[in-house]
Parts: structure tokens; C-alpha cells; sequence
């Protein structure tokens, strides 16, 4: 009698309970890929869809590169899974990538997941589609011109030198990673937002803080209850635009009794193209858009200067021929104090090591879009209302080019594999730092600026070791170290 309660008991305690949650995963399972579209012939890719409801969401939030690893490693350059709410296809692969990247507006439209969109907003350049979205990417491809590239080099270089200074002068360690994230903040506040420094000194820890609040929940379960990450994201980034807004009153206050700057930030582009439009002024719309450039301003480039001064200390040959490259500029007259954009265009190889760091690790994994119809994409089809993610980590790791675990900057001296001018039409999109088609980033070039800038200040004021060495790498939402990158600068005296 005992025997069979204890029987009993078990299998009501943990086999059924067991049996009734794979049940629920399979059903959950074949409602969605009941998803397809049956007027296509062809299947839809391989893969999973997690646990009903949440999918593969927490695998990914929590492994992040490995999990997709692991998922490319076992399905191939095209699979299924179901993240932040919706079933999703993620694809790899230069020609894949290529017809992803093309096919906007034919084929699949932008659409950031519903946490992004909730924090970001609506009416932001990467959620913003047609007339509205060739407007906004208009006004601010103007902050972005030459001209006004080579007003902010001064700045830029200012506040690089400073901060640097300030590593030189530490007995202890920097922690380079947190580092540049105030650096590349500064830098986007005043050039990007037209913030001074005396109002960036006082808003700056508060600001910091909450823009890391936000970022880390930027990618979260899209509920927004107390305490849940997207509630956290939004508090955070309404104390964002609650600091925005002063500053946007002030332009607009400025610009009315006309004693406002000649210098015409990004802000400044968009208040005027919002006042010149035929809609009436949006402060909501402009909050939205300040907040996604000082995103995308800061935290890319706080990456990928991470990643430069990482793969710099573990290559200090690549320091030398960075340095015989300036030193070789210098002595042809080139004045590496007060750097124009017409002497950063002649750093060759200074590019170079920007385009191999990004190569290696680009700061964004990739982008999202959803299907505005059923198509077919090497073989499988890719359902009408389904995700689209496109992958530019993985694409750049399965590239056809030689020795690529390898960092060589030269390789970009030649025309590499990946080069618009290579006869394959989808050889171009095995390098994709900044996307590609009509939502290419709209501020790489002023990337580029700011990271040559940084390069010539760093090689010839310090040297610098990493104390732990090679770092693990994880992402969230761009690519950084998970020890911080703790590095020991100290003065450089060239021979």
C-alpha cells in the first residue's frame, strides 16, 4: 500500500508535471511553424522555438555569442527560433545578408523588437520608415557632412587628450571599457547634443548612470511591470529625456533672441527640419531622436575603441607601424596637434587597424527587420509577418578570406575579399561594420573620424599593457570585455 501511495505520489509530483511541459513545448512548437505559408512550397528553416511564450529569449539574453554559436554550429547559415516575443529567422552568409540588406521595403521592413521601440520610440530614425524616415536621415546626414566633420575635430581632440592625460597620471589601473564610455559620452554630448562642458561636469554621472540602466534593458521581455527590465529601461531613459529637453528648450529659447552658436549639432539639424516640416513640433518626436544618436554616438564607438586599444596591446607590432605611419606623416608636415580632415584621409594604415578591429569585432551583432511578404531565401521560405535577423558578427567570422582569426590590418591595404569593386555581387557584404543598403548607419564617418583621432592621440602620448590579457568578449547590446579591460598606461618617449 505504501509502495503504490509513494508511486502515486511521484508521478503526480514529477512525471506528470514533466510530461505535461514537453507537451506544452511541442504543441507550442507546432503552432507556430503551423505559421508557414502553405501557398509556398518550400520549408521553413531548421531550428527551435524554445519554451512557449518566452522561446529562446532568456538563452540568448543569458549566453549571447555562445548561444548563437552553437545554434549557427547546429542548423547552418539560416535558422528558426523565437525571440522577444516573436518567431524569428536569423540569417548569415554575405549572398543572404545581401538580399536582406536589398530587399527593404520589397521585401522586409525595419522593426526593432518591441522593448527596443518601447524605450527608443517611435519616432526614432531606425523605426521611422518612408518620407518620414528620408526627412530625418536628411537632417541629420547634415551634422554628419565634411564640413561639419572638421568642426568637431578640435573638440574631439580635446577631450581625448584630456582623458588620456588623466590615465597617464593614475598609479592604478584603468578600467579601460567604463573609460570610454565616458569618453565617447562627452564627446556625443557636446558635439552631437551641443551640450557645453560646464553643464556636461554636472549632469554627467547622473546621465552615465542612467544611460547604462537603460542599454542593458534596452533587449528585454517586452512587460512592463515594476521591477521587470523594460520598466526599469523606461525610467531610466525618461530621466534621459528629462535632461534633453532643457537642452532643447534653451536652443529654441537661444534661437528665437538670436544669440544661439553658429555650429549646427545633429540636435540643432533636427529642431530646425521639425520646425520647417509642414507637421507641427514634436519636443516627444526630438527627445526620441536625441536620446537613439546619443546611443548610437557613444556606446559603438566606446566599443570599438575598447576593442582597438585590446587588439593594439596583444599585437605591439601593430603599435610600431601605427607609429611609423605618423611619424612618416609628421615628418612630410603633417601637424598631428591640430589634425584636419584632409590629414586623417592620408592615415592609410591607421584605417586600416579601424577596419580590422571592426572586422574582427564588430560593435553592433546585427539588425532586425520583419518579412512584409513570404519569400523564399536560399531555399527556405521566410513567413509574411515573421522576424528577420540579419547577422554581422557571424557573417564576418564565415567570410572566404585568408587567415581570418588572425588580426591583420594590412589586408585592407590591398582590396580585400569583401571590397565593393569585387566582381561577386554579394563579396561587398562580407564586411558589414555598419550595416548596408538604405539603413547603413548614417554617422560611420564621423565614426571613423573619431576613432583615427583617438588612435593618433593614444600612440603618441602612451604605451599600455593589459594586465589580465586577452579578454572573453560578450555582447550586450554592442560587444565589450567582461573584465572591463583593466590596462596599465604609461608615458611614451619615442626614440
Amino acid at each position: 500500500m505504501a509502495l503504490s501511495t509513494l508511486v502515486a505520489t511521484v508521478l503526480c509530483t514529477i512525471v506528470l508535471p514533466v510530461l505535461l511541459f514537453l507537451v506544452a513545448v511541442k504543441l507550442w512548437e507546432v503552432y507556430l511553424i503551423r505559421g508557414r505559408d502553405p501557398s509556398c512550397p518550400r520549408p521553413l528553416p531548421p531550428g527551435s522555438m524554445g519554451l512557449p511564450f518566452i522561446g529562446e529569449t532568456l538563452q540568448l539574453l543569458l549566453q549571447r555569442r555562445k548561444f548563437l554559436r552553437m545554434k549557427r554550429q547546429k542548423y547552418g547559415y539560416i535558422y528558426r527560433t523565437h525571440l522577444f516575443g516573436n518567431p524569428t529567422v536569423r540569417v548569415t552568409g554575405a549572398e543572404n545578408v545581401r538580399q536582406i540588406l536589398l530587399g527593404e521595403h520589397r521585401l522586409v521592413s525595419v522593426q526593432w523588437p518591441a522593448s527596443v521601440r518601447t524605450i527608443l520610440g517611435s519616432d526614432t530614425l531606425s523605426n521611422v520608415h518612408g518620407a518620414l524616415h528620408k526627412s530625418k536621415k536628411k537632417a541629420i546626414m547634415r551634422a554628419f557632412s565634411r564640413d561639419a566633420l572638421e568642426q568637431y575635430i578640435p573638440v574631439i581632440q580635446e577631450e581625448v587628450r584630456a582623458a588620456v592625460q588623466e590615465w597617464l597620471q593614475r598609479d592604478s589601473c584603468v578600467l579601460v571599457y567604463p573609460e570610454m564610455k565616458r569618453l565617447m559620452f562627452r564627446i556625443a554630448m557636446r558635439i552631437l547634443l551641443g551640450f557645453d562642458p560646464e553643464q556636461i561636469r554636472t549632469d554627467e554621472q547622473q546621465l552615465v548612470e542612467a544611460f547604462e540602466e537603460m542599454i542593458k534593458n534596452l533587449f528585454s521581455l517586452p512587460i512592463d511591470v515594476p521591477f521587470s527590465g523594460l520598466y526599469r529601461g523606461l525610467k531610466a531613459r525618461n530621466l534621459i529625456h528629462s535632461k534633453i529637453e532643457e537642452n532643447i528648450r534653451k536652443k529654441v529659447e537661444e534661437q528665437s533672441d538670436g544669440t544661439g552658436c553658429k555650429h549646427r549639432d545633429a540636435l540643432q539639424q533636427l529642431i530646425d527640419s521639425s520646425k520647417n516640416s509642414a507637421e507641427p513640433f514634436s519636443m516627444q518626436a526630438i527627445k526620441e531622436s536625441a536620446t537613439e544618436l546619443l546611443f548610437g554616438g557613444h556606446e559603438t564607438t566606446a566599443s570599438t575603441a575598447t576593442s582597438l586599444i585590446m587588439f593594439l596591446g596583444l599585437n605591439s607590432e601593430e603599435v610600431v607601424r601605427l607609429r611609423q605611419e605618423l611619424l612618416c606623416k609628421e615628418e612630410q608636415g603633417m601637424d598631428l596637434q591640430n589634425l584636419s580632415m584632409e590629414a586623417l584621409e592620408q592615415l592609410k594604415y591607421t584605417g586600416c587597424i579601424i577596419k580590422e578591429t571592426l572586422r574582427i569585432n564588430p560593435p553592433v551583432p546585427g539588425g532586425f527587420r520583419v518579412a512584409l511578404k513570404t519569400f523564399e531565401l536560399n531555399g527556405y521560405q521566410i513567413p509574411k509577418g515573421w522576424n528577420v535577423i540579419y547577422s554581422i558578427c557571424d557573417t564576418h567570422d564565415v567570410a572566404e578570406i585568408p587567415n581570418k582569426e588572425e588580426f591583420q590590418p594590412e589586408r585592407f591595404m590591398s582590396k580585400p575579399s569583401g571590397d565593393s569593386s569585387s566582381s561577386s555581387p554579394s563579396s561587398r557584404f562580407q564586411y558589414i561594420p555598419f550595416g548596408g543598403g538604405s539603413r547603413m548607419c548614417v554617422g560611420k564617418e564621423f565614426a571613423k573620424v573619431l576613432l583615427k583621432i583617438f588612435l593618433v592621440e593614444v600612440a603618441t602620448q602612451c604605451n599600455w599593457t593589459l594586465l589580465n590579457g586577452p579578454p572573453t568578449m560578450k555582447t550586450g547590446p554592442t560587444v565589450y570585455p567582461v573584465d572591463n579591460l583593466p590596462t596599465k598606461f604609461t608615458p611614451y618617449a619615442p626614440n
